[in-house]
């Protein structure tokens, strides 16, 4: 079975899924992010997609339902790395990820998250907010 590693920075639960997971590594990999998410009561779920070139319609369903039950828990998600032709394919099938944000790359998404979730989850943020603190 396919293992991906979840990191918690802040109050955000970073998961990079990297290899193709086949239907019953999914809906483990599901049960192990809302675990995660209650266990740790983070605010924000990044899930990091871009070694992925093919997203099937399970898939697909299991990242909206994922995003469904996070928010839910009051957990905002953000994907992050969808190539283009996966984001393609998941319009053919039909598979619209509404109510969930996404972004070109990990960094965007952190930044994201921080603004969905008044954190500053990002190394981006904080050297931009200290420089205007600082002047």
């Amino acid at each position: 079975m396919a293992e991906v590693t979840m990191m918690k920075i802040g109050s955000v639960l970073i998961v990079p899924i990297q290899v193709e997971l086949h239907n019953h590594a999914a809906i483990h990999v599901q049960e192990d992010i809302i675990q995660n998410i209650e266990e740790t009561g983070v605010r924000g779920l990044l899930i990091e997609v871009s070694r992925l070139q093919v997203v099937d319609s399970f898939l697909g369903r299991l990242i909206g339902d994922i995003a469904s039950m996070a928010r839910v828990m009051g957990c905002q998600t953000v994907v992050a790395g969808l190539q283009p032709a996966v984001a393609i394919t998941l319009m053919e099938l039909g598979l619209h990820l509404e109510d969930i944000h996404t972004t070109l790359n990990t960094e965007m998404g952190l930044e994201l998250l921080g603004r969905l979730i008044g954190d500053k989850v990002s190394r981006f943020e904080t050297e931009n907010n200290s420089e205007e603190e600082g002047g």
